[in-house]
């Protein structure tokens, strides 16, 4: 899960420089990719659900991607969004990151073009479980989500909360991420408390081949809104121990016209 970015989001771009740096950064990047050492880069991406893992100190995470979301409200809405987040650790057990959409172009009546939210957070492995004990590991992720759009493309509005994230061995060397958590959603009169929970299971084949499934939901982030429990399935491949490339597909389960998002990207592991 890129940090919370809702797709209710809202800016005119009046800053393309947030694109142009994407661009240097990846040819920057593309240079230390070359360098094949120990580290392994991990996404966050392309699913919902984060794992307990953290980016280590002096190295620096970037992972860019591209999303086409279609949700039907009223009126159907499209929204292709590009999307950055940016990690690099504090310590052996705690990271810092910014998640971003520099580039949002949303169609509804008419179009809107524009720099979406921001946003700010921590992740924290606070529990590593003895070798063979078969305990999963646990972490936290507190975040605040800046309103840098405008409406329609954003809220406009603050938001903060923080998730639970868990990871699992599981037979047959598969991997279970669940995440659960709160988040306090800004509305015109007060705040809303929305809940969100996802777990996804993944295995690993070759050594750089691994798909995933995922359910997830979230409860309305509006007054009037609805509950929303979907699907996300996708694979992340490992060109490299310091690239990655990533495709999934998404679709709610519980609507009578589902929504449904496309995402792709590559990740990238510098330093140290």
């Amino acid at each position: 899960m890129h940090a919370y970015l809702p797709h209710t989001r809202s800016a005119r771009c009046r800053h393309p420089m947030g694109a142009i740096a994407i661009v240097v950064i990846l040819v920057v990047s593309l240079g230390w990719a070359a360098d094949d050492g120990l580290l392994t880069v991990e996404p966050d991406r392309p699913d919902i659900s984060n794992s307990t893992h953290t980016v280590p100190v002096r190295a620096l995470q970037v992972e860019l991607g591209l999303e086409y979301a279609r949700v039907h409200h009223d009126t159907t809405e499209r929204r292709l969004a590009a999307q950055t987040t940016l990690r690099t650790g504090l310590s052996d057990h705690l990271e810092i990151r910014l998640d971003s959409e520099p580039l949002v172009w949303l169609k509804e009546d008419s179009d809107h073009v524009g720099l979406g939210d921001l946003a700010v957070g921590l992740k924290a492995r606070v529990f590593e479980p003895p070798a063979g004990q078969g305990w999963p590991a646990l972490g936290v992720q507190p975040f605040v989500k800046i309103p840098t759009a405008r409406t329609p493309i954003g809220s406009g509005r603050l938001d903060a909360g923080a998730l639970l994230l868990a990871d699992q061995d599981l037979p047959w060397e598969m991997q279970l991420t669940v995440n659960g958590g709160l988040v306090v959603v800004g509305q015109p009169h007060g705040a809303l408390l929305q809940g969100l929970a996802s777990a996804s299971l993944s295995r690993e084949f070759w050594g750089r081949l691994s798909p995933f499934l995922e359910l997830f939901f979230a409860s309305r982030e509006e007054r009037d809104g609805h509950d929303i429990v979907g699907l996300d399935t996708g694979v992340v491949y490992l060109v490299t121990r310091r690239v990655a490339l990533d495709a999934a597909a998404e679709m709610t389960l519980n609507r009578h016209r589902p929504d449904y998002a496309l995402r792709t990207g590559v990740s990238l592991l510098m330093g140290r």
